[in-house]
């Protein structure tokens, strides 16, 4: 199933997207959904049928009770910024105020001029659990989205701690669906994703790449937090950021950003002044 959060009349709901129309559901998102223990089956549930153009998107889970993020997840990328390969999980946690809508338009922070991209496969919890074992990890995961970790690079490397940069609120796109784990491979591995601007790619990896694969996200991180339905885990990024490149380069006002996670979904973001 391919689940979203959306407005229609100004009235949210969670949705299952079928082709070009959406079956609304009586929860107000897919937060909401995920809440129930039997979230399976309300969510294949019939409901009043609208067109999607119909609906305003809004970010997949949109007040999720945590977003945890991986740096630091693909080796290739790691050597780009000039690290070792980490011994552990690199996390870093973001705010709700840090989503928004798969398509909305990104705005340039005024104190910065080192905005950069991100590409992110993302995964959201639907069971609860506390020192998840691997074996069990992925009976945790209701589905997969794709998310773009749009950083501020100035203000994050102001300090060795990268949250003023990543935490921004309003520049973290997810959606704009949740494909539900049953329609991608264990642990969603082997997609490709990317990022484009303005058209030329920018990164290209695969999730087969991952440094720490999903259960292994899963058992770090819910070995000090209670993970809860409706938390988002972003899985890091691969190489290709422009503060890494020679010289370095960043985003602008008028650029198109072009997320795609195959399989899961396409982000598309303006940056706007």
């Amino acid at each position: 199933m391919r689940l979203a959060s959306v407005h229609v009349d100004g009235v949210p709901h969670a949705a299952r997207l079928e082709g070009d129309r959406l079956v609304l559901l009586p929860q107000s998102d897919v937060r909401e959904l995920l809440e129930q223990d039997d979230w399976r089956s309300l969510a294949a549930a019939d409901g009043d049928v609208v067109p999607v153009d119909a609906a305003e998107l809004r970010p997949v889970v949109p007040d999720p009770p945590k977003i945890i993020c991986m740096g630091r997840n693909y080796a290739e990328h790691v050597a780009e910024g000039g690290h070792e390969l980490p011994e552990a999980p690199v996390l870093f946690a973001k705010h709700s105020a840090s989503l928004c809508a798969p398509y909305a338009d990104i705005p340039m922070p005024t104190v910065s001029e080192q905005l950069d991209w991100e590409v992110e496969l993302a995964f959201v919890i639907g069971k609860a659990g506390r020192a998840v074992p691997r074996e069990d990890a992925l009976d945790h995961v209701a589905g997969y989205t794709v998310s773009n970790d749009f950083s501020v690079r100035d203000w994050q490397n102001r300090t060795k701690q990268w949250h003023a940069g990543k935490a921004w609120d309003g520049l973290t796109p997810l959606g704009p669906v949740l494909v539900t784990d049953d329609e991608l491979p264990p642990g969603a591995t082997g997609l490709d994703v990317t990022c484009e601007v303005d058209g030329v790619v920018m990164q290209k990896g695969n999730t087969a790449q991952f440094i720490f694969d999903v259960p292994t996200m899963i058992t770090d991180i819910s070995t000090f937090t209670r993970l809860e339905p409706g938390d988002v885990i972003l899985t890091g990024t691969p190489s290709g950021v422009g503060n890494a490149r020679d010289p370095k380069v960043f985003l602008r006002p008028g650029q198109t950003v072009v997320t795609r996670v195959d399989g899961v979904g396409e982000l598309r973001n303006t940056v706007v002044g």
